[in-house]
């Protein structure tokens, strides 16, 4: 078995979590509203705020936020286990 690179690993998580979450929006038209409904779709924000960088002639703004939903979670788990097994 070959070594991965951390790269390529935080590849497959980020993609698993990305088609997670895509599920999750499907999902939305999909389920009527109630409890289910709220449980997969509820989801925690977090983000760094932006800062500027503002010299003479221009001006960046970053920043960066994440919306982390449970379907998310079981995509990135799902990533991980199909990492492990995959070669």
């Amino acid at each position: 078995m070959r070594k991965r690179g951390i790269w390529f690993i935080l590849a497959v998580v980020l993609i698993g979590g990305l088609i997670g979450s895509a599920m999750g929006e499907v999902l939305a038209y999909l389920i009527p509203e109630g409890v289910v409904k709220q449980f997969f779709l509820k989801s925690i924000t977090t983000h760094l705020g932006p800062g500027t960088l503002d010299i003479a002639i221009l001006s960046i703004t970053l920043g960066f936020a994440m919306k982390i939903n449970i379907m998310g979670v079981i995509g990135i788990i799902i990533a991980a286990y199909i990492l492990k097994w995959v070669e």
